[in-house]
C-alpha cells in the first residue's frame, strides 16, 4: 500500500476494499462516518490512475453511499480531493447533515453545515474508539473486507 494509505492507519482503519481502492475510517472525524477513499496506485495525479481504477470508482462510491446512508443518514456527501499534504490520489469522504449525530456517547456536529465542511473541527479517535468505529462502519458495508 502507498504512504497515504499507511498514514491513514491501514490496515487497522480498513473498512472496505476493492480492486483499485481502499476505504478507510478517518481517525479525525469532522462528521460521523468520515472516510478516506484511497487509490491503491502510487499515482499522484488523478489522470495518472489506470482506466480500471476510474471504472472502479463506480463500485466503491455506490458502496460508500449505501453504507453511510444506513449508518449516518446524511443529507449530502462531500468527496474532497485535496492532496495538499498526502501525495497519492485519495478523497476525503465527509457525510454532511444539519445538527449532530451521536455515536457511543459522543456528539458529532457538522459545524460547517450547510457550507464548506470544517475539517479542523473534528472528533479525534484512536485505540479502542477508532477500532469500534471501524467495526461499526464495516457492519454497514455490503462489501466484505
Amino acid at each position: 500500500m502507498n504512504p497515504t494509505i499507511e498514514k491513514f492507519g491501514y490496515p487497522a482503519t480498513l473498512v472496505a476494499e476493492f480492486d483499485h481502492w481502499v476505504v478507510l475510517a478517518r481517525p479525525a472525524q469532522p462528521t460521523l462516518g468520515s472516510l478516506v477513499l484511497a487509490a491503491k496506485s502510487d499515482a499522484t495525479a488523478f489522470s495518472d490512475l489506470p482506466i480500471e481504477a476510474h471504472a472502479g470508482l463506480k463500485q466503491a462510491t455506490t458502496a460508500i453511499e449505501a453504507a453511510l446512508g444506513k449508518a449516518v443518514g446524511y443529507a449530502k456527501l462531500n468527496y474532497l480531493m485535496l492532496m495538499m499534504v498526502d501525495r497519492e490520489v485519495h478523497f476525503h469522504v465527509i457525510p454532511r447533515y444539519e445538527g449532530a449525530r451521536e455515536w457511543q456517547g459522543r456528539e458529532f456536529v457538522d459545524v460547517g453545515w450547510p457550507k464548506v465542511p470544517d475539517l479542523g473541527h473534528a472528533v479525534a479517535l484512536e485505540g479502542d474508539g477508532l477500532a469500534a468505529l471501524v467495526a461499526w462502519l464495516k457492519g454497514n458495508f455490503d462489501t466484505p473486507v
